[in-house]
């Protein structure tokens, strides 16, 4: 049992395997998975992404948004089921700060994960907000 952590290209990265790890990890319940036309354009359009694999099989994903200076937003950590509370999750913020050192790391946590991210380092922000949009989406 191997694991090793890789920076992978968004645009050549295999979309489907990525969204088995979003659906092993739970959290293609709250993303457009299987819309595939809406699920390639988010990875495609990510500005960092990093996968954990396990003897060559991907087992976690981190996707994020980033301008390599001051702050990266990390989109989604999915994880699948067999390896949460491993390590590997933490493991992956590691990479991407090791990617963007010395910038702010911020996200939006899932209901079940937010006891997670102060153990991982995170603090809470009290004035984060969200829109939702104003139409459907459809590629331009």
């Amino acid at each position: 049992m191997t694991l090793s952590y890789t920076t992978e290209s968004p645009r050549d990265a295999d979309v489907e395997e990525i969204a088995r790890v979003y659906r092993e990890s739970g959290l293609a319940e709250r993303r457009p998975v299987e819309d595939t036309e809406r699920f390639t354009a988010m990875i495609r359009g990510a500005g960092l992404l990093l996968v954990a694999r396990e003897d060559g099989r991907a087992v976690g994903v981190a996707r994020c948004l980033t301008d390599d200076s001051y702050v990266t937003y990390v989109s989604d950590i999915a994880v699948s089921a067999s390896h949460q509370r491993t390590g590997v999750g933490k493991a992956l913020l590691d990479e991407i700060e090791r990617c963007v050192p010395g910038v702010k790391l911020v996200l939006l946590s899932a209901p079940d994960a937010q006891g997670y991210y102060p153990k991982v380092g995170f603090a809470q922000h009290p004035s984060a907000w969200t829109r939702q949009p104003a139409e459907e989406w459809k590629r331009g």
